[in-house]
């Protein structure tokens, strides 16, 4: 029976120590997730993506069609506007210039011939010793002689010039970012142009053609600071100016996206054409803001939360002052009537009691993470409720993350 007595003790006082620590504990672990209000700067941007490329890039073509003799130009390589750059093979453009050349002073000869035979009708034909006819057949003789020398002359100048295009020159003064040829390739002039050569005029002078949205291509001005990251240089940040909104649109899987031009200073040489830039363009900035995280923003209360926050306010309104109440019966219904509803722009918290209260705040501009905040009794490190970690009397169930406020434009001040 002795024994029995301090074993019964032990297991009471275990027991009861096990349910006041996990009292204690149920007490001290609260039922929200929390936030806190940070002061700094913030930007709204809007963000894109598009490719780096020249600002003036020329193709290179031929006009004749034929074989590829020597190639002077390869990637990479400064060239001088006028430098010659490719040959293409003229043994048939030689012998057309040959055959131009003979076929005009063959014409050459049929007009003396003519021309000497016009003059002895027109003579014969004023003494009266030749017909109307004669004279008529001519002189129609010689005028198309005339002509047919005249069709040579052009004929011989094509052929020429024809030769001359054999010759490929750089037409401007860059560098060579494209070589599609090869010595012994055929190239084929007959329908379009083949392209040669791509050449970059200046490459210390780059843009980028960033696709940006439609419902954000408003917010887009020229002369509007960026800024922008490439994948090879993960750790830079470039900067850029928008020279250009373009009118025209292009509808991808039913999204309409406008082009916009960016101006980059490229006089390190690291960027280069073809790269992917990701593009932020700078909207508004605010320095040293109250800034609260986007989720506290979104929180909706639950239904105890609401019910308790009533009854707060309507042992507020009992014990305050005449001139008090009917102030507060003169105010208009707002946010906080009715669990159900959505307080727009409200952040919740717990008072200095540990009851849980709530304040209207300002929002201004957004960075999708942070917002700008001004409110009454708000100040750096203040704790906001963002969430519901567990269920239970006083916390009800609720959906955290649900959308809680209507999304506004920068400058919502």
């Amino acid at each position: 029976m002795k024994k029995i007595i301090p074993l019964l003790l032990v297991v009471v006082l275990g027991g009861a120590g096990w349910w006041y620590f996990a009292r204690n504990g149920e007490e001290v672990k609260s039922p929200y997730r929390f936030v806190t209000l940070e002061r700094g700067d913030l930007e709204s941007v809007v963000s894109s993506t598009g490719n780096l490329e020249a600002v003036v890039t020329v193709q290179v073509g031929t006009q004749v069609s034929g074989i590829v003799s020597k190639i002077y130009a390869d990637f990479n390589d400064r060239v001088r506007k006028g430098q010659v750059i490719a040959l293409i093979d003229t043994t048939l453009l030689v012998s057309a210039v040959r055959d131009a050349q003979a076929n005009l002073e063959r014409n050459q000869a049929q007009l003396a011939f003519a021309r000497q035979e016009f003059e002895r009708i027109r003579d014969l034909f004023e003494k009266n010793f030749s017909t109307e006819v004669e004279y008529n057949t001519a002189k129609y003789n010689y005028d198309v002689a005339r002509a047919s020398v005249q069709s040579a002359q052009v004929n011989l100048e094509r052929a020429r010039r024809n030769l001359a295009y054999a010759t490929i020159r750089a037409p401007i003064s860059g560098v060579v970012i494209e070589r599609n040829v090869d010595v012994g390739q055929t190239v084929a002039a007959s329908f379009s142009a083949p392209q040669l050569f791509l050449i970059a005029k200046d490459l210390s002078q780059m843009q980028i053609l960033a696709s940006v949205d439609e419902s954000d291509i408003g917010l887009i001005k020229e002369g509007q600071e960026a800024r922008f990251t490439v994948q090879a240089y993960d750790d830079r940040t470039f900067t850029g100016t928008v020279r250009q909104v373009r009118l025209q649109s292009q509808t991808q899987e039913n999204v309409v996206n406008y082009t916009v031009v960016v101006d980059v200073n490229n006089q390190d040489g690291l960027l280069l054409p073809g790269m992917t830039a990701t593009v932020d363009f700078i909207i508004e900035q605010a320095s040293d803001v109250l800034k609260a995280p986007n989720a506290a923003l979104r929180f909706r209360p639950t239904e105890a939360m609401m019910t308790a926050f009533r009854e707060r306010m309507a042992q507020r309104r009992a014990n305050a002052p005449d001139s008090v109440r009917s102030r507060f019966a003169r105010q208009r219904p707002g946010g906080f009537s009715g669990a159900g509803r959505r307080p727009s722009n409200v952040l919740w918290y717990l008072d200095e009691d540990g009851r849980v209260n709530a304040v209207r705040v300002r929002t201004g501009i957004t960075d999708g993470q942070m917002t700008e905040v001004r409110g009454r009794n708000l100040e750096p490190g203040m704790q906001v409720i963002a969430g519901v970690t567990r269920t239970g009397a006083s916390a009800g169930t609720t959906n955290p993350f649900q959308n809680n406020t209507t999304r506004r434009r920068p400058g919502g001040f």
